[in-house]
C-alpha cells in the first residue's frame, strides 16, 4: 500500500483517488491546496486529516511516498521538481511539462533521487488497448497496415468562456493550454503507443481568440502509412476511430474507454467483436500498473513509459511550433 498525496482538487483528481484506492494499492494520506479551506473541503470527502498549504510542507511529509499532480499544466514542472528532490515518486497528469527541456530535467531528477516519474496516460493502460495492440502487432490480424483515423472531438464548456472574451486556463498560453495537449494528446499517445514515434507530423489547427489551438487535424507520417487525427474542444464529432489493413478494418468506439473493437474481414465481410469487458473505474488500470512499477522497482517498464512520454512531447512540441503556438514557459 502506497501512501500518496495530491496536488490539484478537480474532477480528474477525484477520479484518480477513487480508482487508486479501489485498486487496493494506494491510500490517500494528504491533500495540498493553496488555501486551507479548499484543502479541508476536498480532504473531508475522503476522511483525510493531513492538509498542506505549502509545497515545502508537502515535501517534508515523511508519511507520503508518492504524489499525484493535477495542477494547471504550467505548474506541473515546479511542483514535480520539489517533490522529486524530496525523493517522492511522482505521478503527473498529461501533459507532464510545457517543454522538452523541463521533461528532460524531471527524468534526470527522478534518476538522481532513485524515484519514479510517471506521466498518466491512462488510456494506454486499459485492458482493451493491450488487447488491440496484441491483435495488431502479435497476431497481425490486419496484415499490412495502410493507415488509421482517430477521433477525439468534444465541445468544451470552457469554450463558452472563450466566446465570452475570457481566458480559462485550458485555453491559455500562460498556463500551457490548448486542445493539442489536452484532447489531441490522447489519440497522439494512442498512435505512438501502437506504432512508435512518427517520422514527421503536420497540424492544421483552428487558433481561437486566446492564441491557442481550439481544435484541428493532425497527420502523423510513418513512411509506409499515415494516421489522421481529428481532435477538438470547439466542436464535437461522433466519427469512429479506425485502423485499415490488407485483411480488413478495425473500428473502435474511441481511443479512450474502449468497449468495442470490431474487426471486419475484407474477404468475408463478416464483423467480429474482439473487445473484452472493461473496468468500472477508468483510471484503475493505470493506478494498478503504476503501483506495480514502484513496488516491484520495474525499471524496464518505467523506461518504456519514459520513452513514450519523450516521443509524445517531441511530436506535440513540433506541431505547436509549426503553428507559432508558444507558451509563456518557453519565453523564460
Amino acid at each position: 500500500m502506497l501512501n500518496f498525496g495530491i496536488i490539484g482538487t478537480n474532477w480528474i483528481t477525484d477520479s484518480f483517488i477513487q480508482s487508486a484506492q479501489a485498486s487496493g494499492k494506494w491510500k490517500l494520506a494528504a491533500v495540498y491546496s493553496r488555501t486551507e479551506e479548499a484543502a479541508r473541503t476536498f480532504a473531508d470527502k475522503y476522511s483525510v486529516k493531513t492538509l498542506h498549504t505549502t509545497i515545502e510542507s508537502l515535501t517534508s511529509d515523511s508519511n507520503i511516498q508518492a504524489v499525484y499532480i493535477a495542477s494547471p499544466n504550467s505548474h506541473h514542472y515546479e511542483h514535480a521538481v520539489s517533490l522529486l528532490k524530496a525523493k517522492k515518486h511522482v505521478i503527473i497528469e498529461k501533459p507532464a511539462t510545457s517543454t522538452v527541456a523541463e521533461l528532460d530535467h524531471l527524468f534526470s531528477l527522478a534518476k538522481e533521487n532513485k524515484v519514479y516519474l510517471i506521466e498518466a496516460f491512462r488510456h494506454i493502460q486499459e485492458c482493451n488497448f493491450h488487447l488491440l495492440r496484441d491483435v495488431l502487432l502479435k497476431e497481425k490480424k490486419l496484415g499490412t497496415i495502410f493507415g488509421a483515423s482517430f477521433t477525439y472531438a468534444s465541445y468544451s464548456s470552457r469554450y463558452n468562456n472563450v466566446l465570452a472574451g475570457e481566458v480559462p486556463n485550458v485555453f491559455s498560453l500562460d498556463f500551457s493550454g490548448g486542445c493539442l495537449v489536452d484532447i489531441g494528446v490522447y489519440p497522439i499517445a494512442f498512435a505512438v503507443a501502437l506504432f512508435g514515434k512518427p517520422k514527421s507530423q503536420t497540424y492544421a489547427p483552428y487558433i481561437c481568440a486566446t492564441g491557442v489551438d481550439a481544435g484541428g487535424f493532425v497527420t502523423l507520417n510513418y513512411g509506409d502509412f499515415g494516421v489522421q487525427i481529428n481532435q477538438s474542444k470547439c466542436y464535437s464529432s461522433s466519427a469512429p476511430s479506425e485502423i485499415y489493413g490488407e485483411n480488413g478494418t478495425i473500428a473502435l468506439n474511441a481511443t479512450t474507454d474502449i468497449d468495442s473493437i470490431k474487426f471486419t474481414n475484407r474477404k468475408t465481410k463478416q464483423t467480429q467483436e474482439l473487445a473484452g469487458p472493461k473496468v468500472e473505474l477508468n483510471l484503475q488500470e493505470e493506478a494498478e500498473e503504476f503501483a506495480r512499477i514502484i513496488n516491484d522497482n520495474d525499471q524496464q517498464a518505467a523506461q518504456k513509459l519514459e520513452q513514450l512520454s519523450r516521443d509524445i512531447i517531441a511530436v506535440t512540441t513540433d506541431l505547436r511550433k509549426q503553428n507559432s503556438i508558444v507558451y509563456k514557459a518557453e519565453k523564460k
